[in-house]
């Protein structure tokens, strides 16, 4: 008796290595288009004014010369020169909540690739039910146990290959996951270098309006001292409380950036404002590059983060099609079974194949594909529109680094002639030669031409954070180099 059994047994798990060789044989064909990866653009210019203006021997207005053909550095904001930045944005990097949240659906991701893949092999399950049944015949009724139990196997041999264009699917929307990641580790690193700038800023600018306020109070001061002796009239005083009073208006708002700059920094390391003390970043931590290199377009569209995910999703709507069409042609299912049940009867087995195909479904499986088709289209599309608007996007800021440095040169010809004329009211004031009124005048002037330098420093090096990250801020393997910075002490 334990002789058949195993017999029995054995025949079953050949019948199962049969169904197996069986199944690689037939599911050779895939049908449906194979991906092919856009090409990548063929120009080699973003503007070529600005490229000529900035790729020169001698930029205007000290404006960083352009390395064109040069990829963008690994942790980019290197080149800022901040010590104080590094510091933050390796906090961001570990901390920021979207960076994981964006961990948590690749992984999830990955786990539908699993889940699809899965499909490919047999399907392998148990069966067991047991119970009391009475039969009545003509010679009587008996009452008896009756118990069924054993394994079941199935395969879908996937003959067009419509669950291959699935795992093909799912792994380009876990492709597309991970290029989300990078462009939200891109979006981080670059919030966070700005909001630092801003800061900075913010306060270099509150220090320029205070000084400012003070000479506008002093010459509010003398002014009405010389009302007391007749020389000046109430206009001249209510003129000078005006003018203290609208400067006075420039402070509240610089607050308001510096505080929100705080807040922004707090929230993108992953914590409350209230829980984490920002370090007060002055503009002199920064430096302008002299060089910054500038990736040529089609380098571009192989590490821009969001015109990966949206080839990625071209890919998707390409394996969609393969899904669709594999619906139009027939499955092959086989299925076995081997069942020991209750005494007397022993040991058995089965062998089925299944072999189901549409007919007539009112058009629905070629809607469906005609469907994934036009849903193809549109991400094509998509992705064109997504490198037609990145390259635009690099070709505004280095415009705006160009406009940057005439603007920089302009405030600081501004700042050096306002600088003349205030030492040469001290020094006319020295020799009696004019009234303490207009050295004051002369005072407030540097300080607004000192304000505009900020304001135009200030631009220089924000676009400067924004040429990288237009460039894509070599984004590509964010996970990886998140991972690393987190191994870092």
């Amino acid at each position: 008796m334990k002789l058949l059994r195993s017999s029995r047994s054995e025949r079953f798990v050949r019948m199962v290595t049969l169904t197996t060789t069986m199944a690689a044989l037939l599911s050779a064909c895939v049908v449906g288009p194979n991906f092919e990866r856009p090409a990548a653009p063929a120009s080699r210019h973003y503007d070529v004014q600005a490229e000529q203006e900035l790729g020169g021997p001698n930029p205007t207005g000290g404006a960083p010369h352009l390395d064109l053909g040069k990829p963008v550095a690994d942790d980019w904001w290197s080149t800022l020169g901040s010590a104080k930045l590094d510091e933050v944005m390796h906090k961001a990097i570990l901390g920021n909540l979207d960076l994981e949240a964006a961990d948590a659906t690749i992984a999830q991701a990955n786990e539908a690739v699993a889940a699809a893949t899965g499909g490919l092999s047999p399907q392998v399950g148990f069966d067991a039910q047991g119970g009391r049944q009475r039969v009545s015949n003509g010679a009587g009724a008996a009452t008896s146990n009756f118990y069924a139990v054993g394994p079941q196997v199935s395969f879908d041999f996937d003959l067009f290959g419509g669950t291959k264009r699935l795992i093909e699917e799912r792994m380009a929307l876990a492709e597309l996951q991970r290029h989300r990641f990078d462009a939200a580790y891109l979006t981080v690193t670059g919030d966070v270098a700005s909001e630092a700038i801003l800061l900075a800023s913010a306060r270099a600018q509150i220090d320029a309006v205070r000084m400012l306020i003070a000479d506008d109070q002093k010459n509010l001061e003398l002014i009405r001292s010389a009302h007391q002796y007749g020389s000046v009239t109430q206009v001249d005083i209510a003129l000078a409380t005006t003018q203290l009073a609208q400067d006075e208006t420039l402070l509240p708002p610089l607050a308001q950036q510096r505080d929100m700059a705080r807040h922004a920094l707090s929230i993108l390391v992953g914590k409350s404002p209230a829980d984490w003390v920002v370090p007060d970043f002055d503009l002199s931590d920064f430096a302008l590059p002299e060089n910054v290199p500038v990736s040529l377009p089609s380098e571009v569209a192989r590490e821009r983060p969001d015109i990966l995910e949206a080839e990625a999703q071209l890919h998707a709507a390409s394996a969609a099609i393969g899904v669709a069409t594999a619906d139009l042609y027939p499955r092959l299912r086989l299925s076995a079974s081997l069942t020991q049940a209750r005494p007397g009867i022993g040991t058995l087995w089965g062998l089925a194949g299944g072999l189901t195909g549409p007919i007539f479904d009112g058009g629905t499986r070629k809607a469906n594909r005609r469907g994934s088709i036009d849903g193809y289209k549109a991400s094509l599309a998509g992705y064109q529109q997504t490198v037609i608007k990145s390259l635009g996007q690099v070709a505004d800021v280095l415009q705006a680094i160009n406009h940057d440095a005439e603007e920089y040169a302009a405030q600081a010809h501004a700042l050096s002639a306002a600088d003349a004329s205030l030492r040469l009211n001290r020094q006319g004031y020295q020799v009696g030669e004019i009234g303490v009124l207009q050295v004051l005048d002369a005072e407030r002037a540097y300080q607004r031409a000192l304000i505009g330098q900020i304001q135009a420093k200030t631009m220089r090096h924000l676009d400067s954070v924004q040429l990288s990250i237009a460039l894509g801020g070599n984004a590509s393997g964010a996970f990886e180099r998140t991972v690393a910075y987190r191994e870092k002490p």
